[in-house]
């Protein structure tokens, strides 16, 4: 099923790229350098680039993705925001927008309690755990997180 990753052009983003870019699966990503863009499209990503901040593009973006991973380094990072003033608006924007996508679970790559999504599946995975990109691909390939 489709898995979305938004903040792929992170450290994190692309760790957690290489543990998922198998053939068999499919994963889109969401990236505000269009340098990043366009190599991730020849690796074989799909891609959405645009500002991280813009709900509705995200929301676009994650349409019919089972899954989404929401790394908030994205949102602290030094990249331009021009829809938000502040981490936690993006962070809260996102969580409107792959609740509103109908995204069906939700992975925070965060060292902070993430906001709430409305999406009954939500897990959180420290940036920091040297195994983050194995801990996102068992989560995106568990059965339920309940």
């Amino acid at each position: 099923m489709p898995l979305i990753v938004i903040g792929a052009d992170t450290g994190a983003g692309e760790a957690i790229l290489e543990t998922l870019g198998q053939p068999e699966r499919e994963v889109r990503v969401f990236v505000t350098d269009e340098a990043s863009g366009l190599e991730m499209r020849n690796r074989g990503f799909k891609v959405a680039t645009g500002d991280v901040s813009d709900e509705s593009h995200v929301e676009s973006a994650s349409m019919h993705c089972f899954s989404a991973v929401l790394i908030a380094e994205a949102a602290t990072d030094g990249r331009q925001r021009s829809f938000a003033t502040t981490p936690n608006e993006v962070l809260s924007g996102w969580a409107k927008a792959v609740a509103n996508s109908g995204v069906n679970r939700v992975i925070w790559v965060t060292d902070l309690e993430p906001p709430e999504t409305g999406i009954a599946e939500v897990a959180r995975v420290d940036p920091s755990d040297p195994a983050l990109a194995e801990k996102v691909l068992a989560l995106d390939d568990a059965h339920s997180l309940g």
